[in-house]
């Protein structure tokens, strides 16, 4: 099956932004949290601080782990291509 690459999506990257920082200034583990509610669907896993909540369940959970993906990729070649 091929899916059709698509580049970077802003809302998607605000959202884990805000999740981020709204999880770190609540003094939580960020990254433990996000991908409990990545995995679970579980929104309780976002703090509701700054609004972070409503805005991270407004994107697809798909296209948050297209997100992630697509970063870490990109990373992941730009530091082999450095080596």
């Amino acid at each position: 099956m091929h899916f059709p690459s698509r580049t970077e999506n802003s809302d998607v990257k605000a959202a884990f932004q805000l999740a981020y920082r709204a999880l770190s200034e609540k003094g939580y583990n960020p990254i433990y949290q996000i991908a409990g509610y990545l995995i679970s669907g579980d929104p309780a896993y976002i703090t509701s601080h700054l609004d972070a909540r409503n805005t991270i369940r407004r994107m697809e959970r798909d296209d948050l782990i297209e997100e992630l993906v697509r970063v870490y990729a990109e990373m992941v070649l730009n530091e082999s291509a450095r080596s």
